[in-house]
């Protein structure tokens, strides 16, 4: 296998590559690197923010941590394969949804996925500008625009930058939330019956694991872009485990942590993170609430710099859908900066509930994209095993079709079989509110989109289409080399 590169293909520094192939010789990295990048991209205050959710709800300390862990490992199970694709494909993971929904009929997936990019990195700024303000001051919305900019050039310069930058941030992430984790366990208090098995509530338990798992079930869009230049012998075990156990530890470590800030200090009639976090700070000793909060604002710009990046790739995928697109450099500068521009309006003029936005926003996420995972991942693993022609995949006239009739009924019944059991601020199915609000609908959404998919595919030549994948295996790593030639 050629492994002669050790980077991706760039121009001027910035990455070339942005939905197209990636050629076997320019397959690059090390499996070990996927762990800090899930973690670091975990491990940062909106996912600190997710663990509020039942505490502020009416729920107590043991039975939020429960949840959150519970949540942790059934919502990041799904996430951790969707990045076993990505070596194998050599393809980012939306463009992946098209031999189950259609060259058109993936547009349905992209539209959310797009929106939930866009609507992460609104709250990640905000709570980035709100950080920064509280420590270094000059204003929130200052603080908000800097973010985008230092952002935006990190997805600019691409796969390599970001992988790096997490790297790094991890290490200074352990000792920093370390003493600070460490610290506020041994300087807060807690109420009576915080830690009380018997004071348990259905709907505060189930929301917060909701919640936890559709901010993990969240990552499935993201995964195979971060992995999508590995070489394709590394196994799919091993692809899942530092994957799983990366992002699993960043969000467990985090959620706890908010959930034991909510539990034992109180900032008014709304639960404030940042000042939650900064006095818990200087709780260990005077001046580290800043330092926490400085650190904190670092990992955010990173995980935004994520969202832009796989923004940018959700956007050249739907454009691509409806006229033909090559994926030039600046068709990749554009696309980054009108994703940049438009969280930065999003965040900029954003209504100051933020907690109660977030959590309506991550049960939309969740019910967004359960039926989307079960899909994909039956396909994959299960129905095609991995077998796909990639070349077919860009072709509009291609044999997986415009539209994917068996993805899109499997989807939308599996939708449709979730709503009686939403429970959220915006809207409660009627099932839902039988049982006083608690929400069953991850169990439901994935065995009904997952069955009727695995059904469905039982009439797909998959035979057929692995003989056509080999024959076109060499035209397309040429096509890649061409492409990169002529200057991407």
């Amino acid at each position: 296998m050629a492994t002669a590169r050790n980077e991706a293909p760039r121009v001027g520094g910035v990455e070339v590559r942005s939905i197209d192939y990636v050629p076997l010789d320019e397959r690059h990295g090390k499996l070990s690197d996927l762990g800090p990048l899930w973690f670091m991209s975990n491990a940062q205050i909106a996912t600190l923010a997710v663990g509020l959710i039942s505490i502020t709800s009416g729920g107590n300390l043991i039975w939020s941590l429960i949840a959150i862990v519970s949540g942790t490992l059934i919502g990041t199970f799904f996430m951790a394969f969707h990045s076993a694709q990505g070596p194998q494909l050599g393809l980012p993971q939306m463009i992946q949804s098209r031999p189950q929904f259609g060259y058109v009929g993936a547009l349905l997936v992209w539209l959310f996925a797009y929106l939930q990019y866009a609507g992460f990195n609104v709250f990640n700024t905000i709570l980035a500008g709100q950080a920064l303000d509280t420590t270094i001051h000059g204003g929130e919305k200052l603080w908000i625009v800097v973010v985008t900019v230092l952002a935006f050039a990190i997805a600019l310069v691409g796969y390599d930058l970001i992988h790096s930058f997490e790297r790094y941030l991890t290490y200074t992430f352990i000792v920093v939330f370390g003493v600070f984790t460490i610290g506020a366990l041994l300087t807060l208090h807690f109420p009576a019956g915080s830690f009380s098995l018997s004071d348990f509530h259905w709907t505060p338990f189930l929301a917060q694991f909701g919640v936890v798992a559709g901010y993990q079930i969240s990552w499935a869009i993201y995964v195979s872009d971060y992995s999508r230049y590995l070489p394709p012998d590394v196994t799919v075990r091993k692809t899942f485990y530092w994957t799983y156990w990366g992002s699993a530890l960043g969000a467990i470590w985090l959620m706890c942590l908010g959930t034991v800030l909510a539990a034992s200090i109180k900032t008014g009639d709304v639960f404030d993170t940042i000042q939650a976090i900064n006095i818990a700070g200087d709780k260990v000793f005077t001046g580290f609430g800043a330092i926490v909060l400085i650190f904190a604002a670092v990992g955010l710009i990173s995980v935004t710099a994520l969202n832009m990046y796989g923004g940018s790739l959700t956007l050249i995928s739907a454009i691509d859908s409806f006229r033909k697109v090559r994926p030039t450099l600046s068709v990749r500068i554009t696309t980054i900066a009108v994703t940049a521009a438009l969280s930065l309006i999003g965040a900029l003029a954003a209504s100051e509930d933020f907690l109660g936005n977030f959590s309506n926003f991550l049960l939309l996420v969740l019910y967004l994209f359960i039926p989307w995972t079960a899909v994909n991942l039956v396909d994959y693993f299960i129905v095609r095993r991995g077998h796909y022609a990639i070349a077919e995949i860009f072709n509009p006239r291609g044999m997986y079709g415009r539209w994917g009739w068996r993805g899109i009924v499997a989807y939308l019944i599996g939708f449709a079989a979730m709503v009686p059991f939403f429970s959220t601020g915006l809207f409660t199915g009627f099932i839902a509110e039988a049982m006083g609000g608690a929400d069953l609908s991850l169990f439901i959404g994935l065995p009904v989109a997952a069955v009727l998919y695995y059904l469905f595919g039982k009439s797909i030549d998959v035979a057929g289409e692995t003989r056509i994948a080999e024959a076109e295996a060499a035209e397309l790593e040429a096509a890649a080399r061409r492409h990169e030639a002529l200057g991407a």
